[in-house]
Formats: structure tokens, C-alpha cells, sequence
């Protein structure tokens, strides 16, 4: 019995760090793509508001805005979202390598694409 209780304030403590280090990471997320919104002249509190953030992202990608029924339908939603990714990338000067990076280390990629000196440009399709 006195070693459940250490083991169970064990956990308590893991849980606490885990809830800490899951809000800094988050708040950095949200300030990255507040940063990628005002920089592609999009507001960045958008970020932060549900389903009006996919229709600004849909804009800097230069995608239509109906395009977000097609994030409705399952499967269909990832591969536009793939394609989203891509256009963003595209529309900051950046290539195919760095929008995979963006799929697979979002950490990483976003935070390079919000803090580099990398300008918007609309993209044609």
C-alpha cells in the first residue's frame, strides 16, 4: 500500500509535465500560424476560430472557398489537405521537399515558413 501511493503521485506529477509541455507546444502553434496568416495578409486571430482558419487557409492556398465540403467527406478531406499544404508552401517561394516537411514535421517546417524571410505571392492554378 505505500508504494502504490508513490507510484500514484508518480503519475499525477507525469501527467502535469505532459499537460505543460502539450499548452507550450500549442501556444507556439498558434503563434506560428498567426504569424503565417499575417504574413500571407490574412488576420491572424483566424487562426484561432474553427472553420473560418480552413477557409483563410484555403484563401492563401488560392483555392476556392467551397473546396471545405470537400474536408467534409473522409479520405477526400486528406488529400486536400495534402494539396493545401502544398499550395502554401508554393505560395511562399518554397518547393515540394519543404511541403512534405510540413506534412510530416509540422514542429519543425511551420515555424521555419512563419520566422524566415520568405514572401507571399498569390499562385495560379
Amino acid at each position: 500500500m505505500y508504494d502504490d501511493v508513490y507510484s500514484t503521485e508518480s503519475v499525477a506529477g507525469l501527467g502535469i509535465v505532459f499537460w505543460i509541455i502539450y499548452s507550450a507546444v500549442l501556444i507556439f502553434m498558434i503563434i506560428v500560424q498567426w504569424k503565417i496568416y499575417v504574413k500571407a495578409g490574412k488576420p491572424g486571430w483566424g487562426c484561432i476560430i474553427p472553420i473560418y482558419n480552413t477557409i483563410l487557409q484555403l484563401q492563401i492556398a488560392c483555392r476556392p472557398i467551397w473546396w471545405i465540403f470537400l474536408m467534409l467527406i473522409p479520405v477526400v478531406n486528406v488529400v486536400i489537405a495534402i494539396i493545401i499544404l502544398f499550395d502554401i508552401a508554393k505560395a511562399f517561394g518554397k518547393g515540394g521537399g519543404f511541403a512534405i516537411g510540413m506534412l510530416l514535421l509540422p514542429i519543425i517546417f511551420f515555424p521555419i515558413l512563419a520566422f524566415d524571410s520568405s514572401g507571399y505571392t498569390e499562385i495560379e492554378h
